[in-house]
This record gives C-alpha cells, sequence and structure tokens, in this order.
C-alpha cells in the first residue's frame, strides 16, 4: 500500500493584504477626487427678473463661427466692448447673451470674460 504524508493543518487566509488594498483604492479615490465646483458664473436668467429694460436691444448671440450684435456679425471680438457701450443708456444696464446651438462653451466664456473685464456686469443668459 502506500503511504501518503499526514495532511497539513489548513492555513487561515489572512486578511491584511486585502485590507492594505482596499484602504490604498479609498485613499487614492479621496485624493483624485473633486469635490465642490472650480468654477460658477453668476449669471441671471431671462426667465423674468425685476429689471425694466431701457434703451436700445443690446443681444450678444455667440455663434460656433460669428459673433452678432443684434443680428448684425462683428468682425472683430474685440470692438464689441466699445460697440455695445454706444448702445447703453447707464454704465449698469443689462446684456443679453445667447449661444447659438453649434456654440461651444469655450467661446461663450471668453465673450463673458471679455465683457466682464470691459465693466459690464449685468449679463443675462437666455436661450
Amino acid at each position: 500500500m502506500f503511504t501518503f504524508a499526514a495532511p497539513r493543518a489548513r492555513r487561515k487566509p489572512s486578511l491584511t493584504p486585502m485590507i492594505d488594498v482596499v484602504f490604498l483604492l479609498l485613499v487614492f479615490f479621496m485624493l483624485a477626487a473633486r469635490f465642490g465646483q472650480d468654477m460658477a458664473l453668476p449669471l441671471k436668467t431671462a426667465n423674468g427678473g425685476d429689471t425694466t429694460w431701457q434703451g436700445a436691444p443690446r443681444l450678444v448671440e455667440v455663434r460656433r463661427a460669428a459673433l452678432l450684435l443684434n443680428g448684425t456679425p462683428l468682425a472683430d471680438e474685440a470692438a464689441l466692448p466699445e460697440i455695445l457701450r454706444t448702445l447703453m443708456p447707464t454704465p449698469d444696464a443689462p446684456v443679453l447673451l445667447r449661444a447659438g446651438p453649434e456654440a461651444d462653451l469655450t467661446r461663450l466664456l471668453r465673450v463673458i470674460d471679455l465683457l466682464r473685464q470691459a465693466g459690464f456686469d449685468q449679463l443675462i443668459l437666455t436661450e
């Protein structure tokens, strides 16, 4: 007959390596996650506010290849603040912004930054 060696006692698996891996994953995702917003745009929406409209229309439409002021294309984006100043009854009058369906967000934000730097604080975003 064959004689086999005595069976070894079963070792219980150690949970320490698994706990280490779970802890490292937890730390990784906590450090890699972003909580909160990077940037918020304080814009009013045009769905009914307490501001009454005065003066000439001031609608800036942002499209992919063009920038329109009251339906008229502008050749130079940098000229927008100076042209808008002539239409403003007061320096704090609102300006309407509308993004065309093909406009990208980067271009819209660039126009908003241009207007904010020029001193236009009352920007209203419309659909």
